[in-house]
């Protein structure tokens, strides 16, 4: 059984409590350092970074309503090869999904990883971050939680979390050795944590926290904030599908793409080293685009868009965690994250699979299943 324990809060400043408490993880011999979401001086803006002095943790703030990138792809590269000590991550729910999925593609390894999670209550696009921070100060990170966990996210007039968050049906940290759990509990006297795995139970144990019992009320809060974000998720799916279900539309949809593949570097899980479209498959020779202006009297440029997106889509649906870094990234705000997640819940539904739900669960086309789309390809 898990062991339940719970963090103190005082003056209900639950993020100091939160930074106490993994102060107290680094100060203890077995975790080498702590990747987690800090405050930079350089325009307060978050960043994860990678700690190993307890003394560095005084701006970490891993509530704060920003996401400015996807750390599976930073877990990656800490875990391709041995270091010789345990890194504890604190990941978002999403980040969690996504670096579980590139461990089954050999991207990274959970042996000497410790993964804490908390509670995720959305986050805002970079630039609305910055202007809520600015708005708020030393203060937004309460603002936010406080008022995000009565339902309201929208606390600054024209600045609310990013439709994939909205449309998150996953926020709770499944996956991860240590959870602190934010929805349910009484914030103003403590927060609840738990051990999900013999690594999360190592640590809880050297700490020596006091024993507590989850919530009565978590199961009926969590379950309340997955209906609501499930329901956001339809809207958008219907949305989204009435706006793309034409070549015409998807043209229409994608018209503002300049091919500056931003959403290609800031998508967690599309990891190749070398991708096609920065090849020389991609690089016309100049006659082509005359002949191509010809067949139709006038091309778009730059050419190659909508077969950019619709190559990614193919490439990466089955593993799309809807962490939306390709919205967040993209500089003429296209609404990526709600067609790639459209399509990645229908492929994925498909194949009975959701991404980064478990390291033993299979990805789709790594491995043969004969019954599998008999109406597809015939067999009886």
């Amino acid at each position: 059984m898990a062991i339940t324990a719970k963090i103190n809060v005082k003056d209900n400043d639950i993020s100091a409590a939160i930074r106490e408490f993994f102060i107290s993880v680094l100060d203890t011999e077995d975790v080498s350092a702590i990747l987690i979401p800090q405050h930079l001086p350089m325009k307060k803006m978050l960043m994860p970074t990678l700690v190993t002095d307890p003394q560095k943790l005084e701006t970490a703030d891993p509530l704060a309503p920003c996401f400015p990138m996807n750390a599976a792809r930073l877990v990656s590269r800490l875990t391709r090869k041995p270091i010789g000590g345990k890194i504890l991550v604190v990941l978002r729910p999403c980040e969690i999904r996504a670096f579980y999925e590139l461990v089954k593609l050999n991207q990274g390894t959970m042996d000497e990883l410790i993964i804490a999670g908390v509670d995720c209550l959305g986050a805002y696009k970079n630039s609305d971050y910055l202007r809520f921070l600015k708005q708020h100060g030393d203060k937004a990170t309460e603002i936010f939680y406080q008022n995000a966990l009565n339902g309201k996210t929208e606390i600054t007039e024209g600045i609310d979390i990013s439709p994939a968050c909205k449309s998150c049906e996953n926020p709770i940290p499944e996956g991860a050795d240590i959870l602190i759990g934010l929805l349910g509990a009484d914030i103003s006297n403590h927060l609840m944590i738990q051990a999900q795995s013999p690594k999360g139970e190592a640590v809880l144990k050297r700490l020596n926290l006091s024993e507590a019992e989850e919530p009565s009320s978590r199961k009926e809060a969590v379950s309340a904030l997955i209906s609501k974000r499930s329901s956001y998720r339809d809207e958008i799916f219907l949305k989204t599908h009435e706006a793309t279900d034409t070549l015409d539309k998807l043209n229409n949809y994608l018209a503002n793409c300049v091919n500056c593949y931003n959403c290609r570097v800031a998508c967690p899980v599309c990891y190749c080293k070398e991708c096609v479209f920065v090849t020389d498959v991609f690089n016309h020779e100049p006659y082509q685009y005359i002949k191509w202006a010809k067949r139709k009297g006038m091309i778009k440029m730059p050419a190659d868009t909508v077969f950019y997106h619709l190559t990614r889509m193919a490439h990466i649906s089955a593993a799309c965690v809807g962490c939306g870094q390709c919205s967040n990234a993209c500089p003429n705000d296209i609404p990526l994250a709600e067609l790639f997640r459209m399509v990645a819940w229908q492929t994925q539904k498909a194949f009975d699979y959701t991404a980064g739900k478990s390291l033993d669960e299979k990805p789709p086309l790594s491995v043969f299943r004969e019954d599998e789309f008999q109406e597809i390809v015939g067999i009886k």
